[in-house]
């Protein structure tokens, strides 16, 4: 490799790995070997497409977390990672007496239905949460029942995407 592709990769690196590696930790849910993978294989999407790097860098740091966010989000949509599910130990067939999984996966789609809007979290906590049929759900919350409807399909949608941002499976 030339001195100057050198210095070029050693720049690109100094001036935007440490913010890329912050994105990319946080885009896979805190798992340090996937978001190396994740900036490695962006910067040599970078160094493929040299053009990007002699953009301001502004336009350049976009670009990265771009490419990075479709990254993972490629590796979500893949069917070996959907049909992987990693363990330290195999776990026992037996019943469980504790309610941790259950406690866990409740905070997991709280902290999810915070990254909603208020309307979408709003008819999600009337329609599901409290059990509400669509005509009380409506009039508890000011809006036709049609809104109502339309409101709860478009937040189960968003309610899928943010707990798959979040690494969570369906």
């Amino acid at each position: 490799m030339p001195d100057d592709d050198v210095a070029l990769m050693r720049q690109l690196h100094d001036e935007h790995g440490p913010a890329l590696w912050r994105f990319c930790l946080r885009l896979v849910g805190n798992d340090h070997g996937r978001a190396e993978d994740v900036v490695q294989e962006t910067m040599l999407r970078a160094w493929r497409h040299r053009d990007v790097l002699e953009t301001s860098p502004p336009a350049l740091r976009a670009w990265l977390y771009t490419v990075a966010r479709n990254i993972v989000i490629d590796g979500w949509r893949s069917p070996r990672t959907r049909s992987e599910t990693p363990v330290a130990e195999v776990p026992e067939g037996g019943p469980q007496d504790d309610e941790s999984d259950q406690l866990l996966l409740s905070w997991i789609v709280a902290d999810a239905l915070t990254r909603l809007s208020p309307d979408h979290r709003a008819v999600l906590l009337e329609c599901y949460y409290r059990g509400r049929p669509v005509a009380e759900a409506a009039r508890r919350l000011g809006v036709p029942e049609g809104t109502v409807k339309s409101r709860t399909h478009y937040a189960l949608r968003a309610l899928k995407l943010a707990l798959e941002e979040m690494g969570v499976g369906a």
